[in-house]
């Protein structure tokens, strides 16, 4: 079975291999778990530290910031971060976290804005901020998800910024293709959004999916999976699949996956390695499959909200 590391809200990192878990960093805020390049991981503590985890599970402090920090991305040799007040840092040669002035100035920002929800009569709803941030296989492009602000995409290092997808579809999670620099997909209120340039023009679809409230997206094999829900509140959420280079509706995910899931699986929480999957949904639940999703298994259940995952 894989290694797959669970990052959560509120209670550190879980450790889920062949039937057994750990825990790492109890009490803490983990977020944005990715991968180094290295075979370790890159993540978010405390909303404010960024950390390095080695193969053997032992933590280092790679950063600090003044920031409220929200996603990570490593593209070659550098390391992007995105922030809770929709900004764009790079880490430079002193190991210190630089703000880039740029992304200050994209086009249209001025049409962004703060996603919200009314829960028992209260206004409730995450900060502007950079949701998530991925790049192109050959590192020719970075693109970084505002919520709620498109997908702004850099071409030189994050120098410049231009703007791409409407504000109004409202991203949740953009992620690039690992091999083929052309493609990138997001998923979004609309539904899912496919880019075959790159990320800089986007079509969207959403046949087939029983609500187009997208929040996570991830590549396996030749498919494309998407998860989708009536809303980020919902009770139940189902995660779908569709060829990325066919045509036709987007089939639910079977195999032994439950057609409805505990809650929705949120943005960062499908996790591809190879032919490895794992999702997590807000109910605490971990699916695993070793096939490219054609069949699952249950290999953690009872775990506190989960912010991220990624297979090791």
């Amino acid at each position: 079975m894989p290694t797959v590391l669970v990052g959560t809200w509120d209670d550190g990192l879980f450790v889920v291999s062949d039937g057994y878990r750990s825990h790492e960093l109890r009490g803490q805020l983990v977020r944005s778990v990715t991968t180094d390049g290295a075979g370790g991981a890159l993540a978010i503590v405390d909303g404010h530290t960024l950390r390095q985890r080695d193969t053997g599970g032992s933590w280092q402090t790679i950063a600090e910031s003044e920031f409220s920090l929200s996603s990570v991305v490593k593209v070659l040799s550098d390391i992007y971060v995105g922030t809770d007040d929709a900004q764009v840092l790079r880490l430079d040669s002193n190991g210190d976290l630089q703000r880039l002035p740029a992304f200050a100035h994209v086009p249209g920002r001025e049409t962004w804005y703060a996603g919200t929800a009314v829960v028992d009569g209260k206004v409730v709803g995450p900060p502007l901020g950079i949701r998530s941030i991925t790049a192109t296989c050959n590192g020719s492009a970075l693109l970084a998800n505002v919520h709620v602000g498109g997908i702004p995409r850099s071409t030189d290092g994050g120098a410049t910024w231009h703007s791409t997808i409407a504000v109004a579809e409202d991203v949740h999670e953009v992620r690039a293709h690992d091999t083929r620099s052309d493609i990138v997909i997001a998923a979004a209120a609309t539904g899912l959004c496919i880019s075959r340039d790159g990320g800089l023009n986007w079509s969207i679809e959403h046949e087939g999916l029983h609500a187009t409230h997208c929040l996570a997206v991830a590549f396996v094999g030749a498919d494309i999976l998407i998860s989708a829900s009536e809303d980020p509140f919902s009770t139940h959420g189902a995660v779908y699949r569709r060829p990325l280079d066919g045509s036709g509706p987007l089939l639910p995910l079977g195999g032994g996956l439950p057609r409805w899931l505990d809650g929705t699986v949120d943005t960062n929480c499908i996790s591809t390695l190879g032919s490895v999957v794992a999702l997590a949904d807000k109910g605490g639940n971990v699916y695993s499959s070793e096939d490219a999703g054609g069949r699952w298994v249950r290999i953690s259940q009872g775990l506190p909200a989960a912010s991220s995952l990624l297979i090791t």
